[in-house]
């Protein structure tokens, strides 16, 4: 199964230092029945886009809990086992639980903010929680941010990646 995992350069600097996300558990986002139902779409492609918007969303969440961390969204993707995969709907669409650490080797892609998104996700950082409690002016300040597409990355640019960030 496809997932995408939300990070921080703290943790894709963990990655690219140890050669494993983890320790499990470990919460990503994916396409499940939730997501599937919630969005109505039947194009693989555009749901697999909606479960890294949800995972970029997450990461903001990250990001205000990690003060070392650059003002980047960042979505891991990886291919993992489907029985190593749990669907947690109950708890928000696309929600997955992964009870494996994920090495590497499983990750395809990294996606990231580019420098230019930088001041607007700080801001959505900061108000990311008030936005999930329903605040329509920190709902706006979060909007901003997930107007900024994030970038595509092969997992051998990890490290290029992380130099831009320091």
């Amino acid at each position: 199964m496809r997932v995408y995992l939300p990070a921080t350069s703290s943790v894709l600097a963990d990655l690219a230092g140890t050669g494993m996300l983890g320790p499990a558990p470990l919460t990503g986002f994916a396409v499940t029945p939730g997501l599937r139902e919630y969005y109505l779409d039947d194009d693989i492609e555009a749901l697999e886009y909606a479960a890294a918007a949800e995972a970029a969303r997450a990461a903001l969440r990250l990001i205000s809990a990690d003060p070392a961390a650059a003002r980047r969204r960042i979505v891991i993707s990886a291919d993992v086992a489907d029985e190593s995969v749990s669907v947690r709907d109950d708890l928000d669409y696309g929600v997955v639980r992964i009870d494996v650490g994920i090495p590497l080797a499983w990750c395809a892609s990294v996606h990231a903010d580019d420098v230019e998104a930088e001041p607007t996700v700080a801001r959505a950082a900061e108000q990311v929680d008030a936005a999930d409690l329903g605040d329509p002016a920190a709902e706006e300040v979060v909007d901003d941010a997930e107007g900024f597409e994030l970038s595509w990355y092969a997992t051998q640019e990890i490290g290029d990646l992380l130099s831009q960030m320091r």
